[in-house]
């Protein structure tokens, strides 16, 4: 479905007021009226954010930890509104939520990760919205599936609420990280891909889970040419009752505003666009030499298959694809490539020669076998 946006959406209005991109800033949790207001007098100080963002509702993976402090904290962050001028962001699960958030004056809503994850969810605050025409901004499903993102923002769409923005805050992994909720940026430039008028913020906080990690993240953003940051502040964080370790406090926040660097997206210097263009070109040329080369490993692959076949020797060969994953690293390394990203590189190569030998040995077409381990 096509999501059509107007010129005069919230955030759109903020984007072509400012120039650059939206600063959202607020705690985790508005836990009392006092830490509530403070923390907003403190992001009001630094003059350059947009919107104050707080949980009020805050259900936890496991009970027994602090859930936010309700339907109490609402009168606070009117009062946030009052006293500074600034809107107030609030997340959302249920319809009592947005009925209770709207009766209070709340003038942006979000829907949150594990919400956008639950297309029954979603529906019900898609149904609850209809026709308030309330700005509400989509956070990433915890796990990484693009389609369930995408389909949280058309389900609101079909309801009208077409003011509407995505955040991405990183995704769930098993894997080892040093991030809390690893970025995977190639699925939020997939949604952008998809929805290029909706735009896009980045949660540093959520995927850093470390406040050390916030500034990086955030550069990293701007530098892919996002439309805002939102990024938890709180006046003492190491005393937050949620997510302590990733707020930071006013003061380090304007800190970190002031050290991002905020580049062009082009240049109108014409030696700059006549050598971006060559080497753009450079790089087509190089494109086509690296799939000729993949053309010629899967035809190799094909007749490796074949002689499995004739032979009757399974596919999968584990102390080959550990002398595959070794040597290639090894070779990256010579040539001053990152040896991760050639080991993730081949990992797609091999699912690709897995695949294409399962259609040899069995004579039919293979399912993806993406779950497959390795072994060619």
């Amino acid at each position: 479905m096509e999501i059509t946006t107007t010129p005069t959406t919230f955030f759109t209005r903020l984007l072509a007021r400012k120039g650059q991109p939206i600063l959202i800033a607020g705690p985790c949790s508005a836990e009392t009226e006092a830490q509530t207001l403070a923390t907003a007098r403190g992001v009001q100080a630094l003059g350059n954010v947009d919107l104050f963002r707080a949980g009020v509702w805050k259900p936890r993976t496991r009970p027994g930890s602090f859930e936010g402090a309700g339907s109490a904290a609402l009168p606070w962050l009117q009062r946030v509104t009052q006293e500074t001028g600034l809107p107030v962001a609030i997340e959302v699960a249920t319809p009592r939520h947005v009925e209770e958030a709207l009766a209070h004056g709340i003038q942006v809503l979000w829907v949150g990760a594990r919400t956008t994850a639950n297309p029954f969810a979603v529906q019900e605050l898609a149904d609850a919205l209809a026709g308030t025409g309330v700005p509400v901004m989509v956070k990433n499903p915890v796990n990484p599936d693009v389609s369930l993102w995408a389909g949280a923002l058309e389900r609101l769409a079909r309801a009208g609420i077409t003011d509407l923005a995505a955040i991405h805050r990183g995704f769930s992994t098993f894997a080892p990280s040093k991030y809390r909720n690893p970025p995977t940026w190639m699925l939020a430039i997939e949604l952008k891909t998809r929805f290029p008028h909706i735009p896009l913020i980045c949660d540093p906080s959520h995927m850093a889970g470390r406040r050390d990690l916030l500034l990086p993240i955030a550069q990293k953003a701007l530098d892919l040419d996002y439309d805002g940051l939102i990024i938890e502040t709180h006046p003492d964080p190491d005393q937050a009752l949620s997510d302590a370790e990733q707020q930071v406090t006013p003061a380090r926040l304007g800190e970190i505003f002031s050290e991002l660097k905020y580049r062009r997206r082009s240049s109108s210097n014409e030696d700059y666009q006549a050598k971006a263009e060559e080497l753009r070109q450079k790089m087509d040329v190089a494109d086509r030499e690296i799939m000729e080369a993949l053309a010629r490993r899967m035809a190799l692959v094909e007749e490796l298959a074949e002689y499995k076949k004739a032979n009757d020797v399974k596919i999968l060969q584990f102390d080959r694809w550990k002398e595959i994953f070794a040597t290639r690293s090894a070779w990256a390394e010579t040539l001053h490539l990152n040896k991760d990203f050639i080991g993730e590189l081949y990992k797609l190569i091999h699912l690709e020669s897995i695949r294409k030998q399962t259609e040899v040995l069995n004579g039919a077409p293979a399912e993806e076998p993406g779950h497959l381990g390795p072994g060619l």
